[in-house]
């Protein structure tokens, strides 16, 4: 799929309307400035690719609305380099996001048929991440500690597991709430195991799929 002056166009006008929705971090602004959003759309539906919505992908998920990627992305507060786990791969749009921002990125995803696609996908766009398939609620347990891990589907609590494997100083981003509305939450582990918790707006996502989840 040609990556033309069009849809640079398109994603320079996403990045505007995402920035005056109060979005400030230049990595993040910068990351959906090049991520082709488009690439991950069906030809019948290119015209939705840089509105700022959520887009059904199939399998009961969703491509999330680029302000609310942009938002996780920005609440995380990553530098460079770190590891990243992302629960809920999806689409590959937030994983591609993440490794713009220079992160070494873990991405799990619940659905198989979902995985194999987002691996082949970022695959052909030349992007490289860590992929799993599996029950993301519980976390990667061999493979934590994390600097942040990021969720990308409404869970019922923050999971136990998910608290464990955050390094000291490492940031957990989850929306939390109900199957309709969350609020976004931020954790984070001080020395101690001390966690400091923070909630920020409402959102809507997908259900968290697995043990600690729906």
């Amino acid at each position: 799929m040609v990556d033309d002056y069009k849809h640079r166009g398109l994603r320079k006008s996403l990045v505007r309307k995402i920035k005056e929705k109060g979005i400030k971090d230049k990595r993040v602004l910068d990351a959906v400035g090049k991520v082709p959003r488009h690439y991950f759309f069906a030809p019948e539906f290119l015209m939705h690719a840089y509105q700022d919505k959520a887009f059904p992908i199939g399998e009961g998920q969703t491509i999330s609305q680029p302000y609310t990627v942009a938002f996780q992305s920005e609440l995380i507060e990553a530098k460079p380099d770190e590891k990243i786990l992302e629960i809920g791969t999806g689409s590959g749009y937030q994983c591609c996001i993440l490794l713009e921002m220079d992160l070494n990125v873990f991405t799990i995803e619940y659905n198989e048929k979902l995985a194999k696609k987002a691996k082949a996908d970022l695959k052909n766009l030349g992007y490289k991440a860590h992929f799993f398939c599996g029950d993301g609620s519980q976390g990667l347990i061999n493979h934590a500690p994390f600097d942040v891990i990021l969720v990308t589907a409404g869970a019922p609590t923050v999971p136990t597991m998910l608290v464990e494997q955050l390094r000291i100083g490492g940031r957990l981003v989850i929306p939390v709430g109900n199957s309709k509305s969350q609020k976004m939450v931020r954790i984070t582990k001080t020395d101690g195991n001390k966690l400091v918790k923070e909630v920020f707006d409402n959102f809507s996502f997908v259900p968290l799929l697995g043990k600690d989840g729906w």
